[in-house]
């Protein structure tokens, strides 16, 4: 979901990014049959391995 979606009443971008981060983690901890590894959740967090080290 981009912003341009969102209800104009809102103006907390930094309160909206950590909801949209945490969706991705729910989204893809639902769809996983098991625990996500570390680099599961790096990547439903959009990070990549050269940012991590």
């Amino acid at each position: 979901m981009g912003h341009d979606e969102l209800d104009s009443r809102v103006h907390d971008r930094v309160a909206l990014d950590e909801i949209a981060l945490y969706a991705e983690v729910l989204t893809a901890v639902a769809i996983s049959e098991r625990p996500l590894t570390l680099v599961e959740l790096d990547n439903a967090l959009g990070l990549s391995a050269s940012a991590i080290r």
